[in-house]
């Protein structure tokens, strides 16, 4: 099984869930790993990090306000690209979310 890991994509987008998050923008941090079967006898398939990464930018220029709703895009496109792919994990932080007291990030993952 081969792996191509995309980690700390960094995004600021203005997705959220209040006002004030759709007009400063919010920062988000993407993580993604693409697992595709290898054979040893065979040349191994190429996943290109360069379309993640402009997977995951497109997935921001749609609107939103969830977690949930940008990894479920993200996820599904990276499916649909690249056909070879097996298990697909794709990770979705905001960073400092709005929220009383000190959190560093809000976090949804989805692997399948």
């Amino acid at each position: 099984m081969l792996t191509v890991s995309l980690h700390g994509i960094r995004i600021i987008a203005p997705h959220g869930l209040y006002p004030q998050e759709n007009i400063l923008g919010n920062h988000f941090e993407v993580d993604v790993d693409v697992n595709v079967p290898t054979q040893e006898n065979s040349e191994w398939p190429f996943v290109d990090y360069v379309r993640l990464r402009a997977i995951v930018h497109d997935a921001f220029q749609q609107p939103g306000q969830f977690l949930e709703g940008f990894v479920k895009i993200i996820h599904g496109a990276i499916k649909q690209e690249f056909t070879d792919a097996g298990n697909v994990r794709v990770v979705v932080r905001k960073m400092n979310p709005p929220m009383q007291g000190h959190v560093q990030y809000s976090q949804v993952a989805y692997e399948a």
